[in-house]
């Protein structure tokens, strides 16, 4: 596949937002997909995701599975990259071979273990799509375009067929309805969201000097506006002068990346931080939940047994 690289050392390239358009939103949506996330939004791309990651949390079906297994309390570092790796790797690279095969396939496999209904993983896969194009229109050098939502749909609606999804909207407002509907019912006050969204805060709280970690509580929720989510996670509100701090600075580094490409042109899952595996030292069959991991050698050693 064509690359690109800044142009002038330091600005973001032309070409590659010609290169989108040139494009067709649908055939081509795992190609659109690589490029917005390695050229033209790769910062905004992986906060966006990780504040949709985080909204899930609000679903009392969700929370409640991920609390069950203890995951995000006991093993909470591992949980966020295996997470994160696996979503870069077939955003990456897309579905239909090498790394990012690979990484639906391992994601498929952990999912098999559980009784996760339909309606959950829709939801899911609709914070995926939304949360980005949100993201981006508010705090990104640029919003998306019409031509790239599409295509960014199309992408996710593709990842959500190859994980036997059934029943999936044919258009974003016809999931967006949908989305609201189970909102209503399943965002709700619960003891597991509260749990799993406080485990998370305490991850992102050890990536900071001890100093600093008491603003990551209320820097995270200054970017959830839902009053539903807040309700589910048993959380107040910052005040409206720290909401409106965090918000501004997002802002003003979007209009700083209008001129400045920051960091790696094009980013790569190898070129990102990794604190679970140092050096991205990992096999993609390897990113899944410790417990999963542990019943798999367990049943290697009753065969050799």
């Amino acid at each position: 596949m064509k690359t690109y690289g800044k142009r002038f050392g330091f600005m973001n390239n032309p070409a590659v937002a010609a290169e989108i358009a040139s494009l067709d939103a649908k055939k081509d949506c795992q190609r659109i997909a690589h490029l917005l996330t390695a050229y033209e939004f790769s910062w905004d791309l992986t906060r966006s995701l990780e504040v949709a990651l985080f909204y899930t949390y609000g679903s009392d079906t969700v929370a409640s599975l991920l609390d069950k297994t203890g995951e995000f309390e006991a093993h909470g570092q591992k949980r966020y990259d295996d997470t994160r790796l696996l979503i870069a790797h077939f955003m990456d690279t897309g579905w239909e071979h090498g790394e990012g095969a690979r990484a639906l396939e391992r994601m498929n496999k952990t999912h098999s273990n559980y009784r996760i209904p339909q309606d959950d993983f829709h939801f899911v896969l609709w914070t995926f799509i939304d949360f980005p194009i949100e993201w981006m229109a508010n705090y990104a050098r640029r919003a998306m375009t019409a031509h790239e939502q599409q295509a960014w749909f199309n992408f996710w609606i593709g990842i959500g067929e190859r994980m036997g999804l059934t029943n999936l909207p044919a258009t974003k407002a016809e999931l967006d309805a949908a989305v609201d509907a189970y909102c209503q019912q399943h965002m709700v006050p619960n003891t597991a969201s509260a749990r799993v969204a406080a485990a998370t805060v305490r991850i992102m709280e050890n990536w900071l000097p001890k100093p600093l970690r008491g603003l990551v509580n209320p820097s995270v929720y200054s970017l959830m506006e839902d009053d539903r989510f807040i309700a589910a996670v048993s959380q107040q509100r910052p005040s409206k002068a720290f909401a409106t701090m965090v918000r501004s600075n997002l802002k003003l580094l979007g209009k700083v990346r209008k001129v400045w490409a920051i960091g790696a042109y094009p980013q790569s899952v190898k070129s990102t931080l990794n604190r679970t595996y140092p050096g991205n030292q990992y096999e993609i069959e390897q990113l899944q939940p410790v417990h999963l991991q542990r019943r798999e050698a367990r049943a290697v050693d009753n065969a050799v047994d």
